[in-house]
């Protein structure tokens, strides 16, 4: 896989994670990134879990977790997420980010500047687009 930055004819935003729904918009992501001949960047996002007391769960972190460890664990999904859809590349560049943060908080923070933007919902069959030329 290649690694790169935004090319000249844009920049295509994908954010993954191990859902069908956003393993099919890597796959509308690259043949996108391919018709355009455009950089395709990749964004995998984590979070630091919390115990989950209603209300405070942003003050209230796991105890014993290393972020390292959470760290590499979301690079390694990146991984097989890329391995398992994105082997083709036909020559795309492809930027691997692995963010912690909000899924959807990161995605826009990613986005900023992108020819096309893609993303799907955890969980979910489908994927949702969103494309515009420049």
């Amino acid at each position: 896989m290649s690694q790169g930055t935004d090319r000249d004819n844009g920049l295509i935003v994908v954010g993954v994670d191990s859902s069908d729904g956003a393993r099919e918009a890597l796959r509308f992501a690259l043949d996108e990134a391919k018709r355009r001949r455009a950089s395709l960047r990749v964004v995998h996002s984590w979070q630091f879990g919390n115990i989950g007391i209603k209300g405070i769960e942003g003050f209230s972190p796991v105890v014993g977790a290393d972020l390292g460890d959470l760290r590499r664990t979301a690079e390694l999904a990146l991984d097989a997420i890329l391995e398992a859809v994105a082997a083709d590349v036909d020559g795309v560049a492809i930027e691997r980010r692995v963010v912690e943060g909000a899924p959807a908080a990161v995605l826009v923070g990613e986005s900023t500047t992108p020819t096309c933007s893609s993303w799907a919902r955890a969980g979910t069959a489908g994927s949702r687009g969103c494309c515009s030329g420049r």
